[in-house]
């Protein structure tokens, strides 16, 4: 049976992640019901054939709310862990000697083993090693093939197999490790809508995970390392997609920096018109209570007031107790701000460009039409979606109602500033265009009868890349009464 649930409101979208406490069907669809308009999966976690049913109750929910799903495969990446102690753990003292080497015997106090020797090729004297993300911090004072020689400056208990972080040296490493390899076959297998590939320290390193996908989904750049922000611009022109993964990023910069950083992300992101997430620890304590600090209620809110695309939340809903109350109070925090009146103007305060094409023109004059006609909505016709990419990189004050033949396109444009995507039957014609566009903008409550709507499409129809149409158009109030069953 079809639940129906209007189209949100809310602009900016909202990513869950799904874990133990809220990958059952049920939960699923309490999830959505509560504000979630995408799913992560976190591939860190548990084999392929588990995902497989998750990803089959998030499709199930297609039928069940007449409306498209998107989900996100979160890639591991390659994680840098140190070897084994002999007692299980040691204490590291400040000011001490403390060695990293490529022995696999069991570590004490003085040594462990490190088995990556990709960090030996490349460290340099003065960096900072980082371990259990950061709660140790080692410096190098010496290296050489086989060994890395350093002092403790923050010092503490290091147990067996904790992370090691390296974040002043670029290491020579695959950005895929054979797991991912073997992830990103299995999530484009399972048509998931976007791959988001993990700590991405160079454009080249998206290169083969595009030629793996071959077009078949989108590639999200998770922003975590210094040497990304490096780059940052080469990177987000080289995928589709922007994550501030503030998690790592946190870990291998000073706390103080990543806000200033986040700022940047997003706007070079939605400058360059590719959807951005802002993610990790929103709000990381309902993971235990019911309800979030004030901080992070804050942080949330300065997500919104930016202009990102969306807005994830990881172990809240995962793992946490609270899942369903995390994704309510994350809608209700993004309706409030984006019912205050300064919301659009801190949203423009990041200045865009249009290319110099039609499409992005077209996209520009939309948004400009949209206001000074008062119009209720932006509908637009597409196949690929990039129509609906430079309409919401604009972050028009309206709706954009995206209708589209393609259902892979409808899944992916879910993590897109203000876009309800339908999946509907292609047009022939202008004069079919118009009037579809008005009876569908009825059907999905996006305008009501005598409203103004602006149209965008391509012409010669169903040709992706054409945009260059155009059209403001008013509704009339029975506009649906010839086309009752209409798709």
């Amino acid at each position: 049976m079809t639940k129906a649930i209007a189209p949100r409101s809310r602009k900016v979208r909202i990513l869950a992640t799904l874990g133990p406490a809220s990958n059952t069907p049920e939960m699923i669809g309490r999830l959505f019901e509560a504000g979630a308009d995408a799913f992560r999966i976190n591939m860190s976690h548990g084999d392929q054939a588990s995902k497989v049913p998750v990803i089959e109750a998030i499709r199930a929910m297609e039928k069940i709310y007449d409306r498209p799903t998107t989900i996100l495969a979160d890639l591991q990446g390659p994680k840098l862990r140190v070897g084994r102690f002999a007692e299980g753990k040691v204490l590291l003292e400040v000011g001490k000697r403390f060695v990293l080497d490529r022995d696999p015997t069991p570590g004490d106090a003085n040594r462990v083993e490190l088995p990556h020797r990709e960090i030996f090729v490349a460290i340099a004297r003065d960096a900072r090693l980082l371990l259990d993300d950061g709660k140790l911090v080692l410096r190098v004072t010496d290296h050489d093939d086989e060994q890395i020689v350093t002092v403790v400056e923050v010092g503490g208990w290091l147990s067996n197999s904790k992370g090691l972080n390296v974040p002043d040296v670029v290491l020579p490493m695959a950005a895929l490790t054979e797991k991912d390899v073997s992830d990103l076959a299995f999530a484009v297998e399972q048509k998931v809508d976007w791959i988001a590939l993990s700590f991405v320290q160079r454009p080249e390193d998206l290169a083969e995970a595009r030629k793996l996908i071959g077009g078949k989904t989108a590639l999200l750049a998770k922003i975590e390392k210094p040497s990304a922000v490096a780059r940052l611009e080469e990177i987000v022109e080289a995928c589709d997609g922007v994550m501030v993964a503030r998690g790592d990023l946190g870990v291998e910069l000073p706390p103080q920096s990543v806000p200033p950083l986040q700022k940047r992300i997003v706007e070079t992101s939605r400058r360059l018109g590719r959807p951005v997430i802002v993610a990790t620890q929103m709000l990381e304590s309902m993971i235990t209570a019911p309800t979030p600090t004030r901080a992070e209620v804050s942080d949330v809110a300065t997500a919104v007031y930016d202009g990102a695309d969306a807005i994830m939340l990881s172990a809240e809903s995962a793992a946490g107790d609270w899942p369903v109350e995390s994704v309510a109070m994350m809608d209700a925090i993004a309706n409030a701000v984006e019912r205050d009146p300064m919301h659009g103007d801190r949203v423009h305060f990041t200045v865009l460009k249009p290319d110099p094409t039609t499409a992005d023109a077209l996209a520009e004059a939309a948004k400009n039409i949209a206001v000074t006609a008062s119009a209720s909505a932006i509908i637009c016709f597409t196949l690929s979606g990039s129509t609906a990419r430079r309409i919401a990189r604009e972050r028009p004050g309206v709706p954009i109602l995206v209708l589209t033949p393609k259902k892979e396109t409808a899944r992916r444009l879910g993590l897109l500033w203000g876009v309800h995507a339908v999946v509907t039957r292609d047009v022939a014609s202008f004069e079919e265009m118009v009037a579809k566009a008005k009876r569908m903008a009825l059907r999905n409550h996006i305008a009501k009868g005598g409203d103004r709507v602006v149209v965008c499409a391509g012409v010669p129809f169903g040709m992706p890349g054409s945009t260059n149409v155009l059209h403001v158009t008013q509704i009339i109030g029975d506009e649906l009464k010839n086309y009752p069953g209409e798709r």
